[in-house]
Order: C-alpha cells, then structure tokens, then sequence
C-alpha cells in the first residue's frame, strides 16, 4: 500500500520537475484515499514555504475541515525539512511515509528527529526508504542538470 501511494507522491515530483521546480512531491492519504497531493512550487510562487508538503497539508486540511489532520498519512519522496518537519507536528499528521533521506536537511532521521523529539507534544510514525531509489534518482537528475546549467 505504502508504495502506492509514494507513487502519487513521485507523479506530483515529476510535475514538479517539468515546471523546474525541485522535484519533490507530497500526497495526504485518509481513509486509504488521497485528499491532497502537491510538489515544490517555490519558483513559481516565489514563495520559499511552498514546499511540497506545506502545500499538501494546507489542501488536507481544507478537504477535512480541521487543522488536526489525525488519521492521515503524508507520503512525500524526500525526507522533510525541519520547516516541513514542524508543520507536520502542527498539524498531528499521526504517519509519515518519505523515500529518499536529505543529507542536507532532513529532519526525520538524517539531522534531526524532530517527528520522534520525546520533549514534544506529538510524534509520528515512520516510515523511510519507500520508493527511495526512485525518489532519489529524480532528484539527481534535477540537479546535476541545474550544475550544467550553472545553477546552485
């Protein structure tokens, strides 16, 4: 079921990819049911919070009418950053599902452990490495054409 889903998540990474936007896509699953589904719109929107996964949870939240997103499960194909890693606890999704680790900035298990911190008043389960390779390759692809191009 998990990889299912992560394939809403990579089909969301690929619009993402065809807009030039870092390939990164999200989908909000409730009741075995995708309710939002999103990618990285941070060029488009000029908006350095339009992370695939913010938006999703912003669209979740609209289709259930509450800020509390229990029952849901997120599906994203990298590892969210500690932004994303936040908005996750806020909104008490109870399941995230990633497929590649972000050595640079992940904050499930890579750099942090925000989603599992004992301080905190929420954690989640998870679940890595669904899809990862995949979810990786996209995100390889992306960039070491934006090195040829010159791009950081």
């Amino acid at each position: 079921m998990h990889e299912l889903f992560m394939k809403a998540a990579l089909a969301e990474a690929e619009a993402a990819l065809a807009e030039g936007e870092a390939p990164v896509g999200a989908a909000i699953v409730h009741g075995n049911r995708v309710i939002a589904r999103a990618h990285n719109q941070r060029e488009q929107l000029h908006d350095p919070t339009a992370h695939a996964e913010m938006i999703a949870i912003t669209q979740a939240a609209a289709a259930l009418q509450s800020w509390r997103l229990e029952g849901c499960a997120l599906y994203v194909t990298l590892e969210p950053c500690p932004m994303c890693a936040g908005a996750i606890l806020q909104a008490r999704i109870p399941t995230v599902v990633y497929g590649a680790t972000d050595p640079k900035a992940g904050a499930v298990r890579t750099l942090f452990r925000l989603l599992e911190d004992e301080r905190l008043n929420h954690r989640c389960q998870i679940v890595s490495g669904v899809l990862a390779e995949p979810c990786g390759r996209i995100l390889t692809r992306f960039f070491q054409a934006q090195r040829r191009l010159g791009k950081k």
